[in-house]
């Protein structure tokens, strides 16, 4: 038997979804769920929701970004970073997602996707 990782169900579900009415997608759906049920998936849902939001994310060219920091970040250093990912990664928009963390020295941590 193969096994269907759950990125594949991600772009599968996003595939199946692109482009349909609000009707259509309550039965596309019903039947996702279906699927997840009879294969037993259903625990693995979060993951493969993550994996959906980053194809979503992916195809719109957005950019999702972590940054911690022991204290508030100035508008400058936001504008600048911001500026900064657009280019490197080549994306629409930068949604930076603002975690302060007490326990860094100093300094900022950034992350996106799996670095």
């Amino acid at each position: 038997m193969t096994t269907i990782s759950n990125k594949d169900i991600a772009r599968a579900v996003y595939l199946v979804s692109k482009d349909k009415t609000d009707i259509e997608l309550r039965d596309v759906n019903d039947k996702i769920i279906k699927f997840l049920a009879r294969r037993r998936l259903l625990s693995k849902t979060p993951d493969i929701l993550e994996q959906l939001n980053k194809i979503i994310n992916d195809e719109d060219g957005r950019v999702i970004v972590k940054v911690s920091s022991k204290a508030e970040l100035e508008e400058e250093l936001k504008k600048k970073l911001i500026f900064f990912l657009k280019e490197r990664y080549k994306a629409k928009e930068v949604v930076l997602v603002e975690i302060l963390d007490e326990k860094l020295l100093g300094g900022i941590r950034i992350e996106l996707n799996d670095e």
